[in-house]
């Protein structure tokens, strides 16, 4: 039923894509970049005229300031987005009528085209010559006339005969088209049909509690659920029919979810766009509501979705995979672990709870400071649980297995993939010399020499961030571009703020590249051995 899931995947994520698209807070955010836009284009119209230079420093200023409240804008619709992760799951049912994927078996009817319209067969009327009147038929005019309708006699005989002719070849090959249509309706049919049963036989082996169907189902239903790009979504699934337990293996979102900036403040002394760090506090506390989110999320779902009672009771286990910033090592701790039963869940009022104090009263497993990768006492160990033959990986995006790992991707082509992302948002690149580049943005007033490093494998630490300023500063460019896809120490933001230096981390990244080069792309390590 893999067809099934992907089906049902591609319209989940259209629906909720055009729900967000008509957003208030889109729109608004549309608003407000254009009025960035239009700012930028004002100021720079203003600086070809050089007797309004105080004008152009004004709408300058403007323009800086406009761009900072779009920066700000798209970090707002952020939030709003990861506040929003359990409410916006509530207004979905989450249950999948397994017949709305059956097809109508009747075939399209049967249409030859111009080969069903017989040609028109030849009138003599048309053939005929006209009979001589008055003086002409006197002067001859009979004989000839007996002479052209002898020849327009000949004529049409001709055409009768060709016309029969041509009209015993259009039979044949109306009925050599229909022979072909009906071999092409009977296939068409019996694949219809044979699909049509693959439906059935599946929503009875679910009904039935077949645990392999069950595993299948209750992955289309965690499918369905659209969360943010940079979300991983990946999961393990196991039932135990017995038991009529559902154990559930959930990858969750790092911390770097959490954007690190609070605020972008335009500074007018230094021209240059200030980030204020958010507190080290804050984001511990998002980011502990956003896995506990997750969690009462994917419980809700399964519930809600199993109008069969297929599920007495869900073992919910959280993990993350990430480097731990203090050994560098690869680690996959338990930050939630949950196990409920559906009627105690049910009975949960999830629009008016605190997803940290809803987990606690549920009793489950909740790290004390997940962002420092504390982890719990799992309630299962899924492996020994879980029977081998009932547990299945899934990855419900169904390309993440084909896209681009830029950990592991060859240098060169990992070099290439950035110089087409920065080419596409409007840089001249240069060529690529050991992870860097000399770049140069062409507009006429924010425009200038950029200068691009980027950084795989390792967490950058401050002083480099710092050193890479220093040197954007010292080659004379106007900005400084550091990519890292392990991200950066937590000082790193605080080194390089109000200093001409971006810092994007591996989801700003995922999301350039998405926006920008259409290009789906993942940051997975492997495990040294």
């Amino acid at each position: 039923m893999g067809i099934i899931r992907d089906m049902q995947r591609a319209h989940a994520t259209q629906a909720a894509a055009e729900l967000r698209a008509g957003t208030a807070a889109a729109q608004q955010r549309q608003l407000i970049r254009r009025n960035a836009d239009l700012a930028i284009a004002a100021a720079q119209r203003a600086a070809a005229d050089a007797e309004r230079q105080r004008e152009h420093r004004r709408l300058y200023a403007e323009a800086r300031t406009a761009d900072a409240a779009a920066a700000n804008a798209d970090l707002r619709a952020r939030l709003s987005d990861l506040d929003s992760l359990l409410l916006s799951t509530l207004d979905v049912d989450d249950h999948i009528d397994l017949d709305r994927f059956k097809k109508p078996v009747a075939a399209p009817p049967f249409d030859p085209g111009p080969l069903g319209r017989a040609t028109p067969e030849p009138s003599w009327q048309s053939f005929a010559p006209p009979a001589p009147r008055g003086v002409g038929k006197l002067l001859g005019g009979e004989r000839a006339h007996q002479q052209q309708l002898q020849q327009a006699k000949r004529a049409f005989e001709q055409a009768q005969a060709q016309w029969a002719e041509g009209e015993r070849r259009r039979e044949r090959q109306l009925a050599a088209r229909r022979a072909q249509y009906e071999e092409n309706r009977r296939r068409y049919e019996a694949r219809l049909t044979a699909y049509n049963a693959e439906v059935d036989r599946f929503a009875t082996a679910v009904a039935n509690a077949d645990p392999a169907s069950v595993v299948e189902y209750f992955a289309m239903v965690l499918g369905n659920s659209v969360y943010p790009d940079d979300f991983p979504q990946h999961f393990r699934l196991a039932y135990l029919p017995k038991q009529q337990h559902l154990l559930v293996e959930y990858h969750l979102p790092p911390v770097e979810v959490v954007p690190v900036v609070k605020e972008y403040r335009y500074d007018r002394v230094r021209d240059d766009l200030t980030a204020v760090p958010r507190d080290e506090s804050e984001v511990r506390r998002r980011y502990t509501e956003i896995i506990s989110m997750v969690a009462l999320r994917t419980v809700h779902e399964i519930i809600e979705a199993d109008r069969g009672g297929l599920v007495a009771k869900v073992l919910f286990n959280g993990i993350v995979d990430t480097i731990d910033r203090r050994t560098g090592r690869f680690v996959r701790p338990c930050l939630v672990s949950l196990y409920t039963d559906r009627d105690t869940f049910a009975a949960i009022k999830l629009r008016r709870v605190d997803p940290v104090a809803c987990l606690k009263h549920l009793q489950a497993g909740l790290s004390d400071a997940p962002d420092q990768l504390d982890d719990v006492t799992p309630v299962i160990d899924f492996d020994c649980e879980a029977d081998k033959d009932f547990t299945e990986e899934f990855n419900v995006l169904a390309d993440i297995d084909h896209r681009p790992n830029l950990a592991t991707m060859p240098a060169a082509e990992w070099e290439q993939t950035l110089t087409d992302l920065f080419s596409n948002m409007g840089l001249a690149m240069g060529a690529a010399s050991d992870g860097r580049w000399q770049a140069v943005d062409p507009r006429p007033v924010f425009g200038g020499q950029v200068v691009i490093h980027a950084v795989r494998g390792r967490v950058v630490p401050a002083g480099t961030a710092a050193a890479l300023a220093t040197t954007v500063a010292e080659s004379g460019a106007t900005k400084g571009i550091l990519v890292a896809t392990d991200g950066y120490e937590p000082e790193a933001h605080e080194a390089v703020a109000g200093r001409p230096l971006e810092l994007l981390d591996g989801p700003a990244l995922l999301n350039l590249l998405a926006e920008h080069s259409g290009v789906k792309a993942r940051i997975e390590k492997e495990e040294p051995a």
